[in-house]
């Protein structure tokens, strides 16, 4: 029987190694059916991200760095070369200095926040408009993202990347407007805290997720296999009306008061 995305072929960004969000994502993915390709930001990277892509039969990885143009202008031509159409697009990397996580939020430093607004927000701008033609080419396409609720309320220590992520659901929504008449679709996934490479920066996130577990209305911590599960729904036909939102898969954390 057919997967959800048998037949599409998919490019994700952000895989930091197996237990990142989007090696999630790519697990689920792999599963439906869609071809994938893999980057990886730097050679310290690389490896992990190889490894990865090795349990996935038919993907293959590249290099690319979100910061660097010429990288996402390489990147957008060899998938070019090599399969002609894109139907999907996760950009999943976000990135704050530590100390700009820590303290008082009206501490942060300018470079400290560019970096963040760069990286976090961005780089989805700049990965959309370069993969837009083959996303075209393949008569439209989804694009996703990661996002977490610090957008709309305050969390402790998360401080810039709050503000990054709250800038990435308003590109989210701008894009979904600029790519909707070409059948492009843009949403993004707000996850519950997951213990990641990229989590260990943000001080208490261990308590964060005990938190999820204990006062979530499904009494669950969320994980990568819950991410994956959501963002291969959103990239499959089935969710072909859905766009320009931002869906949470916290098990309902976000919905509770006090």
């Amino acid at each position: 029987m057919p997967g959800l995305l048998t037949g599409k072929r998919v490019l994700i960004q952000g895989v930091a190694n197996r237990f990142s969000l989007c090696a999630g994502i790519a697990a689920s993915m792999a599963r439906e059916g869609a071809e994938l390709c893999l980057t990886y930001q730097n050679e310290r990277l690389r490896e992990g991200v190889e490894k990865c892509a090795e349990t996935f039969p038919g993907s293959f990885t590249l290099p690319l760095d979100l910061q660097e143009d010429d990288q996402i202008a390489r990147v957008a031509q060899k998938l070019t070369d090599r399969w002609g159409t894109l139907d999907g697009l996760v950009v999943g990397a976000a990135f704050a200095r530590t100390e700009e996580l820590e303290g008082e939020f009206i501490a942060v430093s300018r470079d400290g926040f560019h970096l963040a607004l760069d990286v976090s927000c961005y780089g989805l701008i700049a990965m959309t408009r370069a993969c837009r033609p083959l996303l075209v080419a393949a008569g439209g396409g989804s694009v996703l993202t990661l996002t977490y609720m610090a957008s709309e309320r305050v969390v402790p220590n998360y401080n810039v990347m709050a503000v990054a992520k709250g800038a990435l659901e308003t590109t989210v929504r701008y894009l979904a407007n600029d790519l909707g008449p070409q059948n492009i679709r843009v949403n993004a996934i707000s996850s519950g805290p997951v213990r990641t490479a990229a989590a260990s920066g943000v001080k208490g996130v261990g308590g964060m997720i005990g938190e999820v577990a204990d006062r979530s209305p499904l009494r669950r911590k969320t994980d990568r296999d819950q991410i994956g599960d959501v963002a291969a729904f959103l990239a499959s036909d089935l969710a072909r009306a859905i766009t320009g939102e931002i869906v949470f898969a916290d098990n309902g954390y976000h919905i509770m008061g006090v």
